[in-house]
């Protein structure tokens, strides 16, 4: 099968183009630079040079694939529509990538008892209204012969098979760690994420690639741990005596910036993917805590 994948050279998207390149698919990714088209056409995936903006360039690749899948930004309007534009009437499938801070809450690093599946409604925060809103127009598409599907990842850790290695919060907080002498968390790190390993994740493409319905959605995650409970795996992991620290949300946006302290690192995030186990998805990868503390961080 033709595969046509933006932001091929990335954590998500670099991961499921090398898993779709093994099986035999013939994959084309975007890339913004020269650069990023010899790391990716090293690993056999043909680059297009342009951007998320370049809506023609977008039409025509889709046009050419027989599958879409976009792991380059879950927020760009444009880009969806320009894909979403080319595909309609055509059946193929759209794998659109998303993400589990749409049920986010701004919970200074404090516990959440809001658990989330696939049929609980959401109400976003007001910095995650706009994703709310362009995921129900991906999914209305399925009312004009293409098949939409928007999967839906947690926090995502372990080793990437793209340019990019790895995501944002753990090595976040093991970078702070290292500098600080010490594991620290914003707030009392009570807050909760859960989380799905990135072999893990790339399995659920390939199963909804084949098997998932027009409109689909799905939460992704195997497990969910406090940001506390972390930052206790990362002293271990790096041998730091004691028990992690915490820092006010003022520093913590001085240190990350104050959209990712807050709808990150200090936010719940709770999901359950019932809809994916039910499609037949089994995780089987190691837990976040064992990643740290016996995997790929070390």
């Amino acid at each position: 099968m033709k595969v046509f994948c933006t932001g091929a050279s990335g954590y998500i998207g670099g991961s499921v183009a090398a898993r779709l390149v093994a099986a035999g698919h013939q994959v084309t990714g975007l890339v913004r630079s020269p650069e990023k088209a010899d790391a990716v056409r090293s690993r056999g995936i043909e680059p297009l040079l342009g951007t998320l903006d370049d809506a023609e360039i977008l039409a025509q690749a889709a046009q050419a694939a027989d599958i879409v899948i976009n792991a380059a930004s879950a927020d760009h309007r444009g880009a969806v529509d320009a894909l979403l534009g080319a595909l309609a009437g055509s059946g193929k499938p759209f794998i659109h990538t998303s993400g589990s801070s749409i049920v986010g809450t701004r919970a200074q690093g404090h516990r959440s008892e809001a658990v989330f599946d696939e049929s609980t409604p959401i109400t976003p925060s007001p910095a995650r209204a706009a994703r709310v809103a362009l995921n129900e127009r991906i999914l209305s598409y399925r009312d004009r012969s293409c098949r939409p599907v928007i999967i839906c990842p947690s926090l995502i850790y372990g080793l990437g098979r793209g340019v990019e290695l790895h995501s944002t919060q753990v090595p976040l907080l093991i970078e702070l760690a290292k500098k600080r002498g010490g594991a620290v968390h914003a707030g009392p790190g009570e807050n909760i994420w859960s989380n799905v390993h990135i072999d893990d994740l790339v399995a659920l493409y390939a199963l909804a690639i084949e098997k998932a319905p027009a409109g689909a959605f799905f939460f992704v995650e195997h497990g969910e741990n406090s940001m506390r409970e972390v930052c206790v795996a990362i002293n271990r992991m790096l041998g730091f005596a004691g028990a992690p620290s915490a820092m006010p949300m003022q520093e913590a946006a001085a240190e990350w910036g104050e959209g990712t302290a807050e709808d990150t690192m200090a936010s719940n995030s709770r999901v359950r993917a019932v809809r994916a186990r039910e499609l037949g998805w089994k995780a089987q990868a190691r837990s976040l805590i064992q990643e740290i503390e016996q995997g790929c961080y070390r």
